[in-house]
């Protein structure tokens, strides 16, 4: 792959920096992260356009606090 050269500059930079073997490494780990974010992406539109179970408001977080509490004290 040809890269223009600030391209190619900023990439040897974050191998050196951050400890790549290689820019190739680089370039894997950056088509890693993207699928990451693709899924995270696909899982969080599903939750939204899914039914609500039950709210998470105060009322809720405050249940599972009395129910960690409960549970320390057995």
């Amino acid at each position: 792959m040809s890269l223009p050269e600030d391209l190619e500059s900023f990439v040897d930079q974050r191998v050196t920096g951050r400890g790549y073997g290689s820019p190739g490494e680089y370039i894997h780990d950056l088509i890693r992260k993207d699928q990451d974010r693709r899924r995270v992406r696909a899982l969080l539109l599903e939750g939204e356009a899914s039914p609500t179970a039950f709210t998470a408001d105060a009322d809720y977080f405050g249940r599972i606090r009395d129910h960690i509490r409960s549970a320390g004290r057995r």
